[in-house]
């Protein structure tokens, strides 16, 4: 199982700043990925295919969009279906972030019509899960992350490589804060992920790679990539940089 490292740039880069992170990222890593890692760009609709060009030039390096509307086409104003994805070079698409989640109101459901369309289509997916401080202060942590997978997953193909699909726990209190989940806390929340995802879908929910997102910096990669049941990271602000972001990649 290789180690994914995603960057999740949001709202951040047009085509051309893309441009010059990408080969700012290649440079410093001498042009190839460590051995047994994938680097992957969650990069804004508008730099998408800039991004997958530039990342041509990275062999392991992979580009995905930040949302997809569940329809070949349509009257959907604004969304981007995976046909279009695919045509921009991109094989990735991040569903159920926190902030898709909490700031533009989607269910549990619809991320997983989302998961399921993305797969069935060709795409690869990285669903994330994740608390917010109330639900873990109260403490809901199974009940949440057991929704959003249970519901998350409902609409998969009948069968699927295991490494088209990863799942992502972001505690919502964790993400842009600059305060990271203590390493006990990851690992509670990995392995009780790790348990639901083998109920859900059997023995492939051991394959599928399970990623810690939440104010992840060059400073705790190390030590977050050392503990059980992380298979790599999702990165946001501390990829803008791709300085900070080598760092992490080859930590």
């Amino acid at each position: 199982m290789q180690t994914l490292l995603a960057a999740n740039w949001k709202m951040f880069k047009t085509g051309p700043e893309a441009i010059a992170a990408v080969q700012n990222l290649v440079e410093g890593l001498g042009g190839v990925c460590p051995v047994g890692r994938e680097v992957l760009i969650f990069a804004p609709f508008t730099a998408l295919e800039a991004t997958a060009r530039a990342m041509n030039t990275l062999p392991g390096g992979m580009v995905g969009a930040q949302n997809l509307y569940p329809a070949e086409e349509g009257a959907f104003t604004g969304e981007i279906s995976p046909r279009m994805i695919a045509a921009c070079g991109a094989t990735w698409v991040l569903t159920g972030h926190s902030e898709r989640r909490h700031i533009m109101g989607e269910t549990n459901a619809f991320v997983g019509r989302k998961t399921g369309f993305a797969l069935n289509r060709g795409l690869r997916v990285t669903l994330c899960v994740g608390e917010t401080l109330e639900e873990r202060e109260a403490g809901k942590l199974e009940e949440v992350l057991s929704a959003q997978l249970r519901e998350g997953l409902a609409d998969l193909p009948e069968t699927f490589p295991p490494e088209t699909l990863a799942v992502a726990y972001e505690p919502v209190w964790a993400i842009g804060t600059g305060k990271s989940a203590r390493p006990e806390d990851i690992v509670d929340a990995h392995g009780l992920a790790r348990t639901l995802l083998k109920k859900i879908l059997g023995p492939q929910g051991q394959e599928t790679r399970l990623l810690y997102g939440g104010s992840v910096k060059p400073d705790n990669a190390a030590s977050i990539l050392a503990l059980d049941n992380v298979d790599g990271v999702l990165v946001g602000g501390a990829s803008l940089q791709a300085e900070s972001f080598i760092k992490i990649v080859t930590a």
